[in-house]
């Protein structure tokens, strides 16, 4: 079969705007995706970010599924070290119990923000190898209901929000397939490891009761536009905040540009082997693209994801993608 396609959301907040403004671009791009066929709509937490309103995940996460009615609505990702299990599990059986069969819940490992913020966040760092018992507290929480237990997540016990391993590099493959859990790589900014990861995450997966089978996700940047040179150009927002991030200037999302000049030689080589597990260009160049990628690592679901500047581009960006991978012959399987 063809691989279900979804999106990952940061809730950008573009140069000339505002947080508002984000936020209803987020409603109004979940529509959209929902109109055009997309499995899940995700949002992703990052904090003190000058450029991102997705902070308050789950808040945004009701926000999003409030203005939907069918497309799956979910973190991609929360980010664990930052919360105590319990929280996470109380806000996402909450989110489940007011939108039944509709909510995911994708688990990072990293803070998704610097070492300050993160104090910040949780008044005290713990190590990161905490990361497979939080999970595992936080799964409990999400099982069935347990009336003798001191702690219990009410609302949260026995609501089946589906959980994700979210990662970027071999952990997290490792702990997904020992966990049974469907697993997320975060392709679009590291994809050096990926088809190690997808290999181990593959071969090493045991059934749970919360999976039969692996199901692994591949997230993909996203600039689709009428021509390559116009998809190009809106890409060099998102080229531009990355380097600005690196360079310690983080900012809003950046008007499109030809001028990069500005981003150092050796850190653009960087950036863009970071974000080399993109499609950018015409609908004939991304549908080559997205095809090479779905043929090299055979993922059950992509997850495209694309900050755009300007929103009606950033709509019709993923309603381009929509229609390619829609009309893609699937990949024969081995």
């Amino acid at each position: 079969m063809a691989p279900a396609y979804s999106l990952l959301d940061l809730a950008p907040i573009p140069e000339g705007g505002t947080a508002a403004d984000a936020l209803a671009h987020a409603a109004d791009l979940a529509r959209h995706a929902e109109a055009l066929g997309y499995t899940r709509y995700w949002l992703a937490e990052h904090h003190n970010m000058p450029g991102i309103a997705s902070a308050a995940t789950a808040v945004v996460i009701g926000h999003v599924a409030a203005a939907t009615r069918t497309i799956r609505v979910g973190a991609g990702g929360i980010m664990l070290p930052n919360h105590a299990p319990l929280q996470v599990a109380e806000a996402f059986g909450t989110l489940a119990t007011l939108y039944p069969g509709r909510i995911d819940l994708g688990l990072g490992r990293a803070p998704g923000t610097d070492m300050a913020t993160a104090r910040a966040l949780r008044r005290h760092l713990e190590a990161s190898d905490r990361f497979p018992d939080d999970v595992a507290e936080l799964l409990a929480y999400l099982g069935p209901a347990r009336p003798e237990a001191r702690v219990r997540a009410i609302p949260g016990e026995g609501c089946g929000v589906p959980v994700w391993i979210l990662g970027s590099s071999l952990y997290g493959a490792q702990l997904a397939a020992y966990l049974g859990l469907p697993y997320a790589f975060a392709s679009h900014f590291a994809p050096a490891q990926l088809e190690e990861a997808a290999e181990i995450y593959r071969t090493t997966f045991r059934p749970s009761a919360m999976a039969e089978a692996p199901r692994f996700m591949m997230a993909v940047g996203l600039a689709a536009a009428e021509t390559d040179a116009e998809a190009r150009l809106l890409r060099s927002s998102q080229v531009l905040a990355f380097a600005r991030l690196r360079m310690g200037r983080p900012g809003k999302l950046p008007r499109p540009t030809a001028d990069l000049s500005e981003i150092p030689d050796g850190m653009r080589q960087e950036i863009e082997a970071a974000l080399a597990c993109a499609a950018v260009g015409s609908p004939a160049t991304v549908r080559t693209q997205l095809g090479a990628l779905i043929d090299r690592f055979q993922p059950d679901e992509i997850l495209l994801t694309g900050a755009i500047h300007d929103h009606g581009a950033r709509k019709r960006s993923f309603e381009i993608a929509a229609k390619v991978l829609g009309e893609l012959t699937p990949p024969v399987r081995a």
